[in-house]
């Protein structure tokens, strides 16, 4: 029978304690003191350890990545937090939905202004929006026909020269991204997702493509086609398109001066999973032994973990898949049980403002100097340019195949599976 002493055997003892750290938040001046020292415990303390290791991934200088699910356009969030957040180049790539894609577009329409969003009430009566042809997502509300537009632009979109061809679907939004910047440019409106994506040269990847409006437009001129209608050239290579994010993941663990890759997961889904499948695909299906999973893992979802998804799969999970580092992950890694649209704005300000005090005092008292007084400023004040992949997308893709060339008698070897005969199986 275990003793009070046996079960006492495992704790760290008074050496290896932390102290409950507390400060008056009339102490603090800034949003970041206060993750760092006013949220003691609890449902606070998983919220700091999230800004503590965003604010640890940035100063170390990783690349990030970005997984993001949930209508953060369609939403406006993505001019309130989340292209502030993309504007300062420590995120290199974008993981999320058709969705997303599809509703970025909606602001920069001719005549928008005549089609706001607005609020609506989310226990309302859905009957009279559905007569009114209101469209209602949670408790934001817009005309059907702002859909409708949209669905003639993008088949517009589809039918220009650019588009008759077959390309991964990181091309196909930065080419859908520059149309966007040039709608947005002839009706004044603020700059979109996919037009500060394309201006950045930040691939954006999207696991379901099918599972969208983007997408069902092409199915449209795809279907006349079939009719007997005009050629549609168009269509999406989703090979190239996860051969492209190994590609991606590979620079950033083996060529990046950081050596490492860190990843911001927002939500669940497709985004996450598709985010997070680089390094299976690399080691489990072709094979590279030395191409390592994320070194730090930080997500905020509302997924419960008692679910068995992935939405609420946590980071201590995936590294038994291999996606996230076995050796760091007990110090690199946390799960935040909450709706991410409450806490990012909040968090982006955080580390906004510590860029921008960096900044302050780069220009006092140089570069140099701050770096080695604060080790932090390094990653928080690299280049606003980014890693701009596309622009490199050709050239790590090529050296990725490369190392597959110099696989191909191993990977060719591989002895079939013993399938089961199909004689004598019939459908009913």
């Amino acid at each position: 029978m275990p003793t009070r002493k046996d079960q006492r055997s495992g704790c760290p003892g008074p050496a290896g304690r932390q102290e409950l750290v507390t400060r008056a938040i009339t102490e603090v001046e800034g949003i970041d003191q206060i993750f760092e020292d006013c949220l003691p415990a609890f449902g606070g303390s998983d919220l700091r350890r999230v800004w503590q290791l965003l604010d640890e991934a940035i100063g170390r200088g990783l690349p990030m990545t970005l997984a993001v699910a949930g209508p953060v356009t369609l939403s406006g969030q993505h001019t309130t937090w989340l292209n502030p957040l993309l504007d300062t180049g420590w995120f290199a790539l974008i993981s999320t939905t058709d969705a997303v894609c599809y509703h970025d577009g909606h602001r920069a329409l001719d005549g928008a202004e005549e089609r706001p969003f607005f609020h609506v009430e989310r226990h309302g009566d859905d009957g009279d929006l559905r007569d009114e042809r209101t469209i209602r997502v949670t408790d934001v509300g817009f005309p059907e026909d702002t859909l409708l537009e949209q669905d003639r632009f993008l088949r517009t979109i589809l039918d220009q020269e650019e588009f008759q061809r077959k390309m991964s679907g990181c091309e196909f939004r930065k080419l859908l991204g520059r149309r966007y910047a040039a709608q947005e440019r002839k009706n004044r409106i603020g700059e979109g997702l996919l037009a500060l994506c394309w201006r950045k040269a930040i691939p954006i990847f999207v696991g379901a493509p099918a599972d969208g409006s983007v997408f069902l437009n092409s199915v449209h001129r795809w279907s006349l086609q079939e009719a007997g209608g005009p050629p549609h050239a168009f269509s999406l290579d989703l090979h190239r398109e996860v051969f492209e994010s190994c590609a991606f993941h590979r620079w950033g663990v083996r060529d990046t001066e950081a050596g490492a890759l860190g990843t911001l997961i927002l939500g669940g889904g497709v985004p996450k999973n598709f985010n997070l499948q680089p390094e299976p695909t690399l080691s489990q299906i072709l094979g590279f032994t030395d191409v390592p999973g994320y070194l730090f893992d930080i997500q905020i979802t509302t997924a419960p973990i008692s679910d068995g998804s992935l939405s609420s799969c946590p980071p201590a999970e995936a590294v038994t898949w291999g996606k996230v580092d076995r050796d760091s992950y007990r110090s690199t890694c946390v799960s935040l049980q909450a709706d991410y649209t409450s806490v990012m704005p909040f968090l982006a300000h955080a580390l906004l403002s510590k860029r921008a005090r960096f900044e302050r005092w780069s220009e006092r008292m140089g570069f140099e100097a701050l770096c080695k007084k604060h080790p932090a400023a390094w990653g928080y004040l690299r280049s606003p340019e980014g890693y701009r992949l596309m622009d490199r997308r050709e050239e790590l893709v090529e050296k990725l195949l490369a190392e597959v060339r110099a696989k191909r008698g191993d990977l060719e070897a591989e002895p079939g599976y013993p399938l089961a005969p199909l004689e004598g199986l019939e459908s009913r």
